[in-house]
């Protein structure tokens, strides 16, 4: 499918909204990437040794080596994740208004599909970091394990903050056209510069919003088919040259993801860097978006990503809990840590790791994928004040669980209280259910 674009930014009045197809597995190919690469990067960035006498895990990062700054430019590939995700929601988004889906009731559909498989994620780890506590296992290092666990959903934390946007930046995007992501990369530029500029950090977590729904906004554009190649060739050069004087005379990190180091990163907050990277990255992928096609038509590609696609959230949301069974077994139970990173050790460490991951993720994610579907029990349409109610609880509470771990506290708690409350207020208030129950039994 070529990717075509109109001849002008902007558009001059509502237009229809062209046919997509119902599957992209360009879109696919970009997800098994991005999914291997987080796995791969979880496993082989973290520094685990535990300090003589004391038996406490000390949890370092390769990022914090001399060098080890270079392979988070490889491995920091979220801005395609967020692409990716522009194009689906906007498609669905499409799909629903045509039908005549409220959008309270879309907002609700998507809040379930993404909260709900947190709930047993969460109950596992509570439940098994309790239980090792309670069989004599060390404290500190189980909270090390839950909080790296935890770590994983700022993702989807963000997520609900794009879903919230998209019927509102959708309406922006017919009438705005390429305004939207400029104006939104602008906001970013400017949070910096007052970030930087104030020496206060706090104002940076604006970013959230302007980079991540920046970055989100670009797969809309994909979706309408108005990434031309030339405006690819511009998002390559551009993004790459902004990124390369940012880093080079700007105050930003070089650091481009924040395992165990998000304090030193362009993640916590995000920046302009970051998504001057996102913006090269998906002109990259359309620039190539032909080549990815030809391999993913293929038969074999194809039953490929046909098959592990639907399973990759799943694997992103437990793919922390081989990851850290395996590195308990090596680092307390054999006692070996990870070797001195950029060596030749620790790259065999890192391929041995993956090695031995990839038979305990598949079947992991095979068996837990049956939690990606919310139960019957939370359909219904609950009314536009209750659905946004619902997401700043949901969103509220992945927050809680990214920053305190699937652990033993009180937060941890909280936050997974938080989530439960957010998907119940995305059913149907109780009144409207029974009428729509006995309207139902009537018939």
């Amino acid at each position: 499918m070529a990717v075509t674009t109109p001849t002008t930014a902007v558009a001059p009045a509502p237009a229809p909204a062209p046919a997509v197809p119902d599957r992209d597995r360009f879109l696919d190919a970009i997800r098994l990437l991005v999914m291997v690469l987080v796995v791969a990067q979880h496993w082989w960035l973290p520094v685990l040794a535990v300090e003589e006498g004391t038996g406490v895990l000390d949890a370092g990062s390769v990022i914090a080596t001399e060098g080890g700054f270079a392979l988070t430019w490889v491995s920091q590939v979220m801005p395609l994740i967020f692409f990716v995700g522009g194009a689906a929601n906007l498609i669905s988004w499409r799909a629903a208004s045509r039908r005549g889906t409220p959008a309270s009731t879309w907002y609700a559909k998507r809040l379930r599909r993404l909260a709900w498989p947190v709930v047993p994620l969460a109950a596992v780890w509570i439940v098994a970091c309790h239980v090792a506590v309670m069989a004599g296992a060390p404290h500190q290092p189980i909270l090390v394990g839950a909080g790296a666990a935890g770590m994983v959903l700022w993702f989807l934390s963000v997520y609900v903050l794009v879903v919230v946007a998209t019927p509102v930046l959708a309406r922006a995007q017919r009438y705005l056209g390429w305004w939207v992501p400029v104006g939104l990369l602008a906001g970013a530029a400017v949070v910096d510069a007052l970030r930087f500029g104030s020496g206060f950090d706090g104002v940076g977590y604006l970013n959230v919003a302007f980079v991540w729904l920046g970055v989100h906004q670009l797969g809309f554009h994909y979706a309408d088919s108005t990434i031309h190649r030339r405006y690819a060739v511009g998002m390559v050069v551009g993004g790459a040259v902004t990124a390369a004087l940012l880093a080079l005379v700007g105050p930003h990190s070089l650091n481009m993801t924040g395992v165990f180091a998000a304090e030193t990163s362009n993640v916590a907050p995000p920046t302009l860097l970051l998504a001057a990277l996102g913006v090269l990255q998906v002109g990259a992928a359309v620039l190539l978006r032909d080549r990815i096609a030809a391999w993913t038509d293929r038969p074999g590609p194809a039953r490929l990503l046909d098959r592990v696609c639907p399973q990759l959230m799943t694997v992103y949301l437990w793919h922390m809990l081989p990851i850290s069974v395996v590195a308990g077994v090596l680092v307390f139970g054999l006692d070996i840590h990870t070797p001195e990173p950029m060596t030749g050790l620790w790259l065999l460490w890192g391929v041995l790791g993956v090695a031995v991951l990839l038979p305990l993720v598949v079947p992991l994610a095979h068996w837990a994928v049956r939690f990606e579907n919310p139960p019957a029990a939370l359909d219904g349409a609950p009314g536009l004040v209750r659905v946004l109610l619902a997401a700043a609880l949901i969103g509220g509470g992945l927050l809680a669980l990214t920053v305190a771990g699937l652990g033993t506290g009180i937060s941890t708690l909280l936050g997974l209280l938080a989530v439960l409350a957010g998907l119940v207020l995305t059913r149907a208030p109780a009144r409207e259910a029974a009428t729509a129950r006995g309207a139902t039994a009537a018939r």
